[in-house]
């Protein structure tokens, strides 16, 4: 037991935990908020993943139970260093976010009627709204490729803004226009939109193998 507490990647999980919990404080407006700072400090800064794993990354977070942030975080801690990354990711995450909540709840009940506490959550609300955008641009680039998946995004918008569909069904539906329309045009035109571009077949970062998407 000693011994495999001894072998962990320390320096790894500390790494792991403070780029989390950095993010914590940051992302008002919950999950999707998150996605222009989880892209900076995972992509950018670390190079734990690539820029279209993001992507699939929110996907899969979406449609697992829990908080899409908590579980973003969880699938990049694994990703990087097993069932100990994952561990520290999530302290990482949520911890700064439960000291913040927990010192506000005991503040709130004073000063929630006082006009400059107001004032600011009217201001807080637009921004998260600007940062949601910002984060779906930022997704769109990579997630919209071409025409058809144009059309997949439009078309799963309005039935979500229309119907107020889960979003786990919104999900779904896009995973069978992806398994109907992959196979129907690799034999129509030769074209196979799985196969990597060149110069992404993979890299090692932290003397992990990156590459194979999530």
């Amino acid at each position: 037991m000693m011994n495999s507490i001894y072998r962990l990647n320390w320096p790894l999980l500390g790494r792991l935990f403070w780029s989390f919990f950095k993010m914590g404080p940051v992302t008002f407006g919950g999950g999707y908020a998150m996605i222009p700072v989880f892209h900076q400090e995972v992509v950018e800064k670390r190079g734990w993943l690539e820029e279209e794993e993001v992507t699939d990354l929110f996907a899969i977070a979406q449609s697992t139970p829990g908080a899409v942030g908590v579980n973003a975080s969880v699938f990049v801690g694994y990703r990087i260093a097993g069932l100990s990354g994952a561990l520290a990711a999530l302290l990482g995450v949520l911890l700064p976010t439960f000291l913040i909540v927990l010192v506000l709840s005991m503040a709130f009940l004073a000063v929630r009627d006082q006009p400059k506490i107001k004032a600011a959550f009217l201001g807080i609300r637009p921004a998260v709204v600007a940062l949601i955008v910002y984060a779906g641009i930022r997704v769109g680039r990579t997630a919209i490729k071409d025409l058809a998946t144009l059309v997949t995004a439009a078309g799963v918008l309005v039935l979500l803004i229309a119907t107020g569909i889960n979003p786990v069904f919104a999900l779904l539906m896009g995973m069978a226009v992806g398994m109907v329309i992959v196979p129907l045009r690799l034999r129509w035109t030769g074209t196979d939109v799985l196969a990597g571009r060149p110069g992404k077949t993979g890299r090692y970062v932290e003397d992990y193998f990156f590459g194979d998407g999530i």
